[in-house]
């Protein structure tokens, strides 16, 4: 699903200097490709030093230009070098896919730690905020700009055993939401995606340990499959794009229909 973008030759981001945090694999990685085959430059960010450098790699291999930089977003210091960086190199700033998270080992209440609570409302929340908070002042320089934020269809219903997790991404859609509001008439659209079960490096493995939980968790979509990581990318590109200039304040479920039910 990158042909597309090459395919047809639709540059419709062309020269547009855009953030992409978690970008060293799944649904980080194929935004950042997606984004640089519809033309766009790519500052990559994560935690992970070789697969954020090799997701530069494949940017530049799909014909696009970017850098990478080491950024745990759960750190001010770390986001404002990231956001800084940015700027220095490329002179300026007209998106960011905030997509760094974490998840939530599945586990009753009472066995569920102060300290997994911090670790995953640090990275999924703070960093979302943290992101925005740095990356707003510059698009306002710009005189517009636009931000994707990824949530998740947890971020939308309620899952047992998971609740940390569920309770962060509903909270970057309030983000989301509230942030779409005060800037709207600055001409900043943010928007949020939320996906089902996608098919990332983790459920591979768990095809690998327990493939006959991975194909309930695809029958759980009324489309009958686990969806992609490129499919998502997909939605983030449009949300970027002119063509959904009118759109903010909105969450974006790309799930199969399991929402829908």
């Amino acid at each position: 699903m990158y042909d597309f973008y090459e395919c047809f030759k639709i540059m419709i981001l062309k020269d547009k200097i855009t953030i992409v945090t978690g970008a060293s694999s799944g649904i980080g990685r194929a935004c950042a490709v997606a984004l640089a085959n519809a033309g766009a430059i790519v500052v990559a960010a994560s935690r992970r030093i070789s697969e954020g450098e090799e997701t530069i790699k494949l940017v530049k291999e799909a014909g696009g230009d970017g850098l990478f930089v080491q950024t745990d977003v759960s750190k001010e210091a770390d986001v404002q070098r990231l956001v800084k960086k940015t700027v220095a190199h490329y002179g300026r700033l007209d998106f960011a896919c905030n997509n760094a998270g974490i998840a939530q080992f599945p586990a009753l209440l009472k066995d569920q730690t102060e300290a997994i609570f911090d670790e995953v409302m640090n990275i999924n929340v703070k960093g979302v905020w943290l992101c925005m908070k740095h990356q707003i002042p510059h698009m306002i320089e710009n005189g517009k700009g636009a931000i994707v934020n990824v949530s998740s269809i947890a971020g939308l219903i309620g899952c047992p055993e998971i609740p940390i997790y569920v309770a962060s991404k509903h909270a970057v859609v309030g983000l989301t939401k509230s942030l779409a509001v005060e800037y709207a008439s600055q001409r900043i659209r943010i928007n949020a995606v939320c996906p089902g079960v996608i098919e990332t490096d983790l459920i591979a493995r768990g095809r690998e340990e327990n493939p006959q939980f991975v194909e309930q968790l695809s029958k759980m979509h009324p489309m009958g499959r686990i969806g992609t990581t490129e499919e998502v990318a997909n939605a983030v590109v449009w949300l970027f794009s002119d063509q959904s200039s009118f759109v903010t304040g909105h969450t974006l479920t790309i799930d199969g229909g399991y929402v829908a039910q």
